[in-house]
C-alpha cells in the first residue's frame, strides 16, 4: 500500500485503460488501491459486527423491544439505506475543482458517519435515541458502497475486476468474521454479568467503545492509503448530471443487468429466514445457531478471489446465473430428507459459494455495462434495485411462512427462483458484454445512448 497522493498528470486517459491509474502492475496483480479499500472494509466490518453480534441481545432482553418491532426497525433501515446509495452513487461522480471524481470524498463521509455512530452508543440508553444512532450508520453505509466499488473498478484492468472484487470481498467477509469473534473476546475480558441477565451494562459498553476505536483506524486507513484519483478520473471535464445519472437505464446492458438483479432478488429468501430453516429441517442444536453465519461467511471467504477470477475467464454473466443454481441446490437439500451436521455443512457451503459467486462478480458485471464517469451512479442503480428486491422477498417469504409453514415457503420460493434464473438467462442471452468482459475490454456504449 502506498500513502494517497491528489497530485495526477492531466493527460487524458482511454475509458477502462489496460494501465491503472496507480501505475503499472504485473500481469493479473491485484492494484494496490484495491488492496487498501479490502483493509479499510475488513476494519470496518469488525467494527460494524462487533456492534452487530450484541445489538439485539442488548435492544431485546436489556431495553425491552419487541422482537417484531426489532425487525420493523431493521428492515426499514436496511430499505433506507438502500435508497441513500443512489444519492451516494451520484454524489460520487461530481467532479471536485482538480477535476477528479469525488469517489474517495463520499466514501470517506459513509465511512467517518458510521465511525461516529460508534462512540453514540455509549451515551443513548433509548430504543428511539438508539434507532436513530443505527439509521445515521446504515446512511453512511449507503452512502460509501458505490463509490467503493467504482473505485474498485476503476483501479483495475478490465479483464481482471472479477478477481479485485473478489479479493475485495475476501477480506470484507474476513472482517465479518473477525467481528463477532471480537465482540465475544471483549466481553469475556469485560467481566461482569450482561443485561440479559439484569446485570449491569459495562460489558455491552466495552464492546461499543472498542468498535469505535476500530471504526476510526478504518476511517484513517482510508484516507492514508486510497488515493484520491482513479483511472478514468480525467476522462471528462463535465460532471454528470442527476437526470444522466436517473437515466443510465437507457444503457441496454446496465438495463438487462438491473432487471435480471431484481428478478432473482425477489426470489432470494433472506439469510435469517434460511438460517430458521436450517436449525428446524435439520436439527441442529440451538446452541450452535449464532455459528450459522460464521460458516457461510467461511466459504464466501474461500471461494471469493477462486470465483472471481473463473468470471473474468468464462463470462460474469454465466457466473452470475450459476451462482444462483448453486443457491437453488442448497435450497433443495434444505427440502430433501437428509438430517444432521454434515447436510448442515453442505447448506452453508453452498450458500457461502452462492454470495462467493454473485456478489462481487455482479459488481463487476455492472462496471462493463457503465461508462467510467458514471460508474458510482450505475453500481448505485444495480445495487439499490437488487437490495430493495431482497427486502421486498423478505416480507413476502415472512406473510407466506405464516401462511402455509417455513418448508412450504421455501418450495414455493425455490420453484419462483428457477423460474427467474431461467427468464434471467434469456435476458442476458446476448453474449457481447460478457464476451466483451471476459477479452478485457469495456462494453460500447450506443452513440445515440451515449449522454440520454
Amino acid at each position: 500500500m502506498y500513502v494517497a497522493d491528489s497530485r495526477s498528470s492531466k493527460a487524458p486517459v482511454a475509458p477502462d485503460a489496460a494501465v491503472p491509474a496507480a501505475g503499472p502492475l504485473r500481469r493479473g496483480a491485484v492494484p494496490g488501491a484495491v488492496v487498501a479499500l479490502g483493509t479499510v472494509s475488513l476494519v470496518t466490518d469488525i467494527s460494524s459486527e462487533m456492534v452487530t453480534a450484541v445489538l439485539p441481545l442488548y435492544l431485546l432482553t436489556g431495553l425491552g423491544l419487541s422482537p417484531l418491532g426489532f425487525g420493523l426497525l431493521d428492515g426499514i433501515q436496511n430499505g433506507f439505506s438502500a435508497l441513500v446509495r443512489l444519492a451516494g452513487g451520484h454524489l460520487s461522480d461530481r467532479r471536485g475543482r482538480d477535476g477528479a471524481a469525488r469517489h474517495k470524498a463520499v466514501a470517506a463521509v459513509g465511512y467517518g458517519l458510521s465511525a461516529l455512530c460508534r462512540p453514540l452508543l455509549l451515551f443513548v440508553h433509548t430504543v428511539p435515541l438508539i434507532g436513530a444512532v443505527i439509521a445515521v450508520d446504515r446512511t453512511g453505509k449507503g452512502l460509501r458502497t458505490a463509490p467503493r466499488d467504482a473505485m474498485i473498478s476503476l483501479a483495475t484492468e478490465p479483464a481482471h475486476r472479477g478477481r479485485a472484487f473478489g479479493v475485495h470481498r475476501a477480506m470484507d467477509t474476513a472482517g465479518a468474521l473477525l467481528g463477532p469473534l471480537t465482540a465475544f473476546l471483549v466481553l469475556r475480558l469485560a467481566g461482569g454479568p450482561l443485561l440479559a441477565d439484569g446485570g449491569e451494562r459495562h460489558g455491552y459498553d466495552a464492546v461499543f467503545a472498542v468498535s469505535s476505536c476500530v471504526a476510526a483506524l478504518g476511517v484513517l486507513i482510508l484516507l492514508l492509503f486510497v488515493p484520491n484519483r482513479q483511472q478514468g478520473d480525467d476522462l471528462s471535464t463535465s460532471a454528470p448530471s442527476l437526470r444522466d445519472s436517473l437515466t443510465l437505464l437507457r444503457l441496454p446492458g446496465l438495463r438487462r443487468l438491473t432487471l435480471c438483479a431484481v428478478l432473482l432478488g425477489l426470489t432470494t429468501v433472506s439469510d435469517s429466514f434460511l438460517y430458521l430453516l436450517v436449525q428446524r429441517r435439520l436439527d441442529l442444536p440451538v446452541g450452535l445457531f449464532p455459528l450459522l453465519p460464521l460458516g457461510t461467511a467461511a466459504a464466501f471467504l474461500l471461494f471469493a478471489v477462486p470465483l472471481g477470477a473463473l468470471a473474468d475467464r468464462i463470462g460474469r454473466h454465466r457466473l452470475f446465473l450459476a451462482g444462483h443454481g448453486v443457491l437453488l441446490l442448497g435450497y433443495g437439500l434444505l427440502l430433501s430428507p437428509l438430517r444432521g451436521l454434515p447436510a448442515v455443512l453442505c447448506v452453508l457451503v453452498l450458500h457461502g459459494t452462492f454470495y462467493a459467486a454473485t456478489d462481487g462478480v455482479l459488481a463487476a458485471a455492472t462496471a462493463d455495462a457503465v461508462p467510467a464517469e458514471q460508474r458510482g451512479a450505475g453500481l448505485a442503480l444495480v445495487g439499490t434495485g437488487q437490495a430493495l428486491a431482497r427486502f421486498a422477498c423478505s416480507l413476502l417469504f415472512g406473510a407466506l411462512w405464516g401462511a402455509v409453514g417455513g418448508p412450504a415457503a421455501l418450495g414455493w420460493s425455490a420453484g419462483a427462483l428457477a423460474l427467474c434464473v431461467l427468464g434471467a438467462a434469456a435476458v442476458l442471452r446476448p453474449s457481447e458484454p460478457v464476451a466483451a468482459a471476459a477479452a478485457g475490454k469495456p462494453e460500447p456504449v450506443p452513440a445515440a445512448e451515449e449522454n440520454p
